[in-house]
């Protein structure tokens, strides 16, 4: 049995799914009342009130979705942009525990989502194996060191790009990417994905049709120039 599916993190798992499903479903509802209300909010932040007490997790499959990745990679150094309550902070620790060990850095910036995620990580028995840093992304992201194996990213779409090119030195030579969310605010992701889809940044990437849709990439090599460009 692989670490996911051990009694004490299934056991959490399920209990952290059914709350967010109760919790989430009224606050989702304010939030897309205020996008009418607005017509469309130009940068994500501008929902921060209405989603700091918000789950806003990744689903069951796409929770496995990442631990899967994390463990065909044999992920040691994985980066994780949006930690919330730490639904797929588990999932991808579960991995680097069945790949005998490493860490996740998981940036998030609300504090009580924070103080629960580590909860939660404790709970889970994976607290030595992440290290949460509370805050802007933009600045506590800076300093990481050690080459990523995996980045995923589910904090504000706006940022997704951003935080993308202030971490891109740091990905190694075949290092996966997930962006997730596509289908919620695609005008915001729209600029993560044409770069992403541009072959001269030296990416491979696909759209994977699981739970509110995955841009899955991989860091194939160093940018390329134009065509006719030297």
């Amino acid at each position: 049995m692989n670490t996911l599916d051990s009694s004490p993190v299934a056991r959490l798992l399920d209990r952290l799914f059914a709350e967010a499903d109760t919790n989430d479903a009224p606050i989702l509802s304010r939030a897309k009342a205020e996008i009418e209300r607005r017509g469309g909010p130009h940068d994500d932040r501008l929902l921060a009130d209405h989603f700091a007490k918000a789950f806003i997790s990744v689903d069951r499959l796409t929770g496995r979705f990442l631990y899967t990745l994390a463990l065909a990679q044999r992920s040691r150094n994985v980066v994780e942009f949006g930690t919330s309550f730490g639904i797929s902070t588990i999932h991808l620790a579960a991995a680097l525990r069945d790949n005998g060990g490493g860490r996740v850095i998981t940036a998030e910036e609300v504090p009580g989502k924070v103080r629960q995620a580590r909860e939660n990580l404790t709970a889970a028995g994976f607290r030595d194996l992440v290290d949460f840093r509370e805050g802007d992304a933009l600045q506590t992201l800076a300093d990481i060191e050690d080459p990523i194996d995996l980045l995923f990213l589910d904090g504000w779409k706006a940022l997704y790009l951003p935080v993308l090119k202030l971490l891109e030195a740091k990905l190694r030579p075949g290092a996966i990417i997930i962006a997730d969310d596509l289908a919620v605010m695609p005008e915001m992701i729209k600029p993560y994905l044409d770069y992403m889809r541009d072959f001269q940044q030296g990416y491979t990437s696909i759209e994977i049709p699981i739970g509110d849709g995955l841009e899955v990439s991989i860091r194939s090599r160093s940018p390329q120039p134009a065509p006719g460009r030297s």
